[in-house]
């Protein structure tokens, strides 16, 4: 056997033991060159960059140009490639009524699927767990036990993290998915994209109330426009400088898109830290965002008419910024805001139905969208529902189901 034979052939008889003790979705990768291979599973493939990242056996993940690779790897990345995050585990079907957890802990052999909430502060959550009490056994009985006492899913955690601007951000929630303290959509969520995965949850908030997408969570690429004879500003612009880049720097004031960098930026340390949020946890994948926000934006007129090429760019960012081209992302109204509606609110709306049923590659079957209005129990986004739970149940499950719905496409 020739030296190149035994470069080839050595790593692939390690690939196998490999397989047998950890990942079945690993593969053996070759240079370019064919001089030397690695093993590796495929966590995502960008066509359109040619960029792809790989996770090693010792959970160290490398991103490189697909150039890098073999003219065979090459052509399996552009075949295989494209599956959604989450590719390595199995989406189960939702049953008609969600089963009380089972209390068993997750397959750890298996990445954590990640699962990042931004919004608002209705994203955050005001629903009154005292008002939850009383109706959750026959309304939500998967939350309740038959002692009456909180469930508890020891295979979701639910993490929230909150800043201000791009300034540090504090911890305020950090446990096992059952209910303590206010509630917002991440419980319906988390059961129910819990259920149907055969792997760890994460559910990871980062939010902060009062921010619009058109200002404080603007994403990069935003470019400077023209509305109503003044020039907005683009991303890491200020209304002194529209144009301008203040490099993310807070001493000199707020600027676009402070809020979307320290949002970006509290969840990316809390994946950095993963096993002091997901106990046992060595690695994950970013398989979905869920998007509950507008109440600030149909204020301004310059905001809401943009909200439609905003969120584009905000789902595109995004998935960059998380290394995850597939993740899906599940987009909901404010609850007060009826179909057919003229107002900022309507305008909105009508921005995230058409980002969900667009045509494009990189939206097409991957971005759903939620109508709330049926869902709300009364008062509006500005008062926070009232604080009742049930919207704030109702929406989470209506946006959990879209996710899974989502998931389950192209399987």
């Amino acid at each position: 056997m020739n030296p190149l034979e035994n470069r080839l052939i050595a790593p692939a008889v390690a690939a196998v033991l490999i397989l047998l003790s950890s990942s079945l979705h690993s593969r053996t990768w070759t240079s370019a060159d064919g001089v030397k291979t690695f093993e590796g599973e495929l966590q995502s493939y960008d066509a359109a960059s040619g960029k792809v990242s790989v996770i090693l056996p010792n959970h160290k993940r490398i991103t490189f140009k697909q150039e890098k690779l073999s003219a065979d790897d090459i052509a399996w990345l552009e075949k295989n490639g494209n599956r959604p995050a989450g590719k390595a585990t199995e989406v189960k079907e939702l049953p008609d009524e969600l089963p009380d957890p089972d209390g068993k802990e997750a397959d750890m052999s298996k990445p954590v699927q990640v699962y990042i909430l931004l919004g608002q502060s209705n994203m955050i959550g005001f629903g009154k767990p005292s008002k939850l009490q009383g109706i959750a056994a026959k309304k939500y009985p998967y939350l309740v036990d038959d002692a009456d006492e909180w469930t508890v899913r020891r295979d979701v955690r639910n993490v929230f993290v909150m800043c201000s601007g791009n300034s540090p951000a504090k911890d305020h929630k950090n446990e096992w998915m059952t209910i303590s303290g206010n509630i917002g959509p991440e419980i319906g969520i988390g059961h129910h994209v819990g259920h149907v995965t055969d792997a760890p949850v994460l559910i990871l908030k980062s939010c902060i109330g009062n921010r619009s997408l058109g200002w404080d969570l603007l994403p990069p690429g935003s470019k400077p426009y023209e509305h109503g004879g003044k020039t907005q500003p683009g991303y890491r612009g200020t209304p002194d400088d529209p144009g301008g880049d203040t490099g993310g720097d807070m001493s000199k004031g707020w600027y676009a898109g402070c809020q979307y960098d320290g949002d970006v930026a509290a969840a990316k340390k809390a994946l950095d830290n993963l096993d002091d949020y997901y106990p046992g946890a060595k690695d994950y994948e970013v398989a979905g965002f869920f998007w509950w926000q507008g109440d600030k934006d149909m204020r301004n007129a310059a905001h809401f008419e943009k909200y439609e090429e905003n969120l584009i760019q905000l789902i595109k960012s995004l998935r960059k910024d998380f290394d995850a081209p597939g993740a899906r992302f599940v987009t909901a109204s404010l609850g007060q805001t009826q179909k057919g509606s003229k107002g900022g609110d309507g305008k909105i709306l009508d921005a995230m139905e058409a980002v969900a049923k667009s045509d494009d590659p990189e939206l097409e079957d991957k971005v759903a969208f939620v109508y709330t209005h049926p869902l709300s129990k009364g008062g509006s986004s500005s008062g926070h529902y009232g604080g009742n739970p049930e919207t704030y149940m109702n929406v989470g499950e209506a946006m959990g189901k879209a996710m899974v719905e989502l998931l389950q496409q192209n399987r």
